[in-house]
């Protein structure tokens, strides 16, 4: 019963906070050995309900391990405004779009008034003198 007891402590006394994010979740890690072997814990304590996809990339590279160091609050606030510079261009970008259909569907319209004919097989056959000797008769025997 002592080593559990003195094993919770240890979980509790031995943590760090390395951070928080936008939305209140903690960030914790601990040093422990495992195996002979010292080992780095890192997990975090969400605020409120659990919820995955509130966790910034950041903060899930570091939970996995893929970075060494915790995102700095700097660091965080510099992401931020980048991701929201993105959306504001993917936003402008979106309304150029819209106005170049609507321009395009107007131009398209006074063009499409005028008699518009199927594609002309005759010079595209032409194009293939080898073959068209062999598609003119297989053309004659359909009509």
């Amino acid at each position: 019963m002592s080593k559990l007891f003195t094993r919770i402590v240890g979980y509790i006394k031995n943590r760090s906070l390395m951070g928080i994010d936008k939305a209140g979740n903690q960030y914790f890690v601990r040093t422990e050995k495992i195996d002979g072997i010292m080992k780095e814990k890192r997990w975090v304590v969400f605020k409120g309900e659990k919820e995955p996809t509130s966790i910034p990339v950041e903060w899930i590279c570091w939970l996995n391990g893929q970075r060494k160091s915790a995102p700095t609050a700097e660091e965080m606030m510099e992401l931020e405004a980048r991701r929201e510079q993105v959306r504001l261009n993917v936003a402008l970008l979106k309304k150029e779009e819209e106005e170049k259909r609507a321009k395009a569907g107007a131009t398209r319209k006074t063009i499409s008034t005028g008699q518009v004919g199927g594609p002309d097989l005759k010079s595209f056959i032409q194009q293939f003198p080898a073959a068209s000797e062999g598609i003119v008769i297989f053309t004659k025997l359909l009509h």
